[in-house]
């Protein structure tokens, strides 16, 4: 199955679910203005209870580099996914690049980083609004969607061959609540169009 993020988690049922459904990471917002925003000490509470295996992201907008190495250490985090350009260590940090044209695109292209594509907001994220999806044909690395993925579009983001897909609003009932039926809905078409071989024809 593609990898999945279950971004802005703010709570432990919602984290221990996405965990049972299958989710490979959960993202938690470290962004003060944010609708999602979690205290590190609350996010720590809940990492410490979810199970082995499930990638701990932290979403930073404003922190210096410092700021966010502090906070991975402390509350737990494996990932770091940012929006400006720091010296973090390739291997702990996701780049995110909202996304408006092909301009864009290049940045992904080249930076070190591996790159998170994500809608162009003022808000930073969670909005429901997915990018023009048609600027990714002339992107050549491996890469992140995110930005609006929902039930509805699911299946067309599948086959746009990303490395993982990084869903936060579409999954809600609101901000900072996931909802259930919407939850398992999703993963288990995910699982269907697995077993019908459509992942499989994407990647092989």
């Amino acid at each position: 199955m593609v990898k999945v993020k279950i971004c802005g988690i703010t709570n432990l049922e919602d984290a221990l679910l996405s965990a049972e459904l299958g989710a490979h990471a959960i993202g938690f917002v470290f962004y003060r203005k944010s609708k999602r925003y979690i205290e590190p000490e609350k996010a720590k509470a809940i990492i410490g209870k979810l199970p082995p295996f499930i990638t701990k992201v932290g979403v930073f907008v404003e922190e210096d580099e410092k700021e966010i190495i502090e906070t991975m250490r402390e509350v737990g985090l494996d990932l770091a996914q940012i929006y400006k350009d720091l010296p973090l260590d390739r291997r702990i940090a996701i780049r995110a690049i909202r996304v408006r044209d092909e301009n864009d695109i290049r940045r992904a292209e080249i930076t070190p980083y591996f790159p998170l594509l994500d809608s162009y907001s003022e808000f930073f994220g969670g909005q429901g609004i997915p990018f023009d999806w048609n600027l990714l044909k002339g992107l050549k690395r491996s890469f992140i969607l995110a930005g609006g993925i929902s039930l509805e579009n699911l299946h067309h983001a599948v086959r746009l061959k990303p490395y993982a897909i990084d869903v936060c609003s579409g999954l809600e009932e609101r901000p900072g609540k996931k909802e259930r039926r919407k939850m398992e809905e999703f993963f288990k078409r995910l699982r269907h169009y697995e077993e019908e071989g459509i992942l499989r024809k994407v990647w092989g």
